[in-house]
């Protein structure tokens, strides 16, 4: 069997395959966000492991990271205690891998109290099969009050974060097929490097040494906000990848045609924070 017909019926069947063990590695983290919303501990409590590691990520006023760990018996006494507001977090997607007893679940989610939106971001669940089924063994979140999904996606976003999330998998696992055939005949790629614009048979010549090994890249997609055009046929989008040169943002237009949704143009750029741009000038000055 071709390498491009194998990568078809595996892209084709392996969601169907994968939906009821999904269901089983969720029940434990709808258990939890249920229990949540209704001020109930006890089932919070058997959601987890009893000894889980919660921790949460954030950033100080000096923009220094820190990461903030916490008590289950805590978090399950705050659960229990009576809210004038209802704590709800909305969970908006979720990204499932499982070898053996092992998932990790990423999820995007916005939190409210009672009609007022508190904080989103990321939750990172790491979780072991037990006798009794699921428990999350790890749990460990991102916290932001910016650019917050207050809403169900665009029916619409699922093919093309199907076929993006395709494309990025394709070079985390060498399968050159999937990958270019994902660009359109005229497509532009613009890399990380200023001298790096290609057309498609120009990346396509430069990028093939990589895909002769296991793995060309790995860019794990982050987040990702999708906009269309007024008759749909176009749409272009912007998303947040973890990569090896660490958060990188990448931006796309991709064109809807009979056979469904190219990828006409796409930009890789690393995202430098603001506050390191000097640093960053002075780097080049040296060079």
């Amino acid at each position: 069997m071709s390498k491009s017909i194998l990568s078809s019926l595996l892209l084709a069947f392996f969601p169907i395959l994968l939906c009821a063990q999904d269901t089983e590695i969720l029940k434990p983290i709808h258990q939890l966000f249920d229990g949540m919303r209704a001020g109930d501990s006890t089932a919070v409590r058997s959601a987890f492991m009893p000894e889980v590691l919660l921790e949460t990520i954030l950033t100080n006023k000096e923009g220094k990271v820190k990461v903030k760990r916490g008590a289950l018996l805590d978090f399950v006494t705050a659960v229990g205690t009576p809210h004038d507001d209802q704590w709800d977090e909305k969970i908006w997607s979720y990204k499932i891998r499982k070898d053996g007893n092992l998932a990790t679940v990423w999820t995007d989610y916005t939190f409210y109290l009672g009609d007022k939106l508190s904080h989103c971001g990321i939750n990172s669940f790491t979780l072991v099969k037990q006798l009794t089924g699921w428990k999350i063994k790890h749990l460990i979140d991102t916290r932001r009050r910016n650019n917050c999904q207050t809403s169900e996606t665009d029916p619409r976003d699922e093919a093309i974060n199907q076929l993006m999330d395709n494309w990025h998998h394709a070079a985390a696992t060498g399968d050159e097929i999937v990958f270019f055939e994902t660009l359109g005949p005229e497509s532009i790629y613009l890399g990380t490097d200023a001298s790096e614009r290609w057309t498609k048979s120009e990346f396509e010549a430069f990028a093939l040494k990589y895909f002769e090994r296991d793995t060309a890249w790995a860019f794990q997609p982050i987040e990702r906000k999708i906009y269309y055009s007024k008759k749909g046929a176009v749409a272009w989008f912007n998303e947040t990848l973890d990569t090896w040169m660490g958060v990188c943002r990448g931006s796309g237009i991709l064109e809807k045609t009979t056979e469904g949704w190219i990828l006409q143009h796409y930009h890789l750029a690393i995202a430098v924070p603001n506050e390191k741009v000097k640093g960053y000038l002075e780097l080049l000055e040296k060079e």
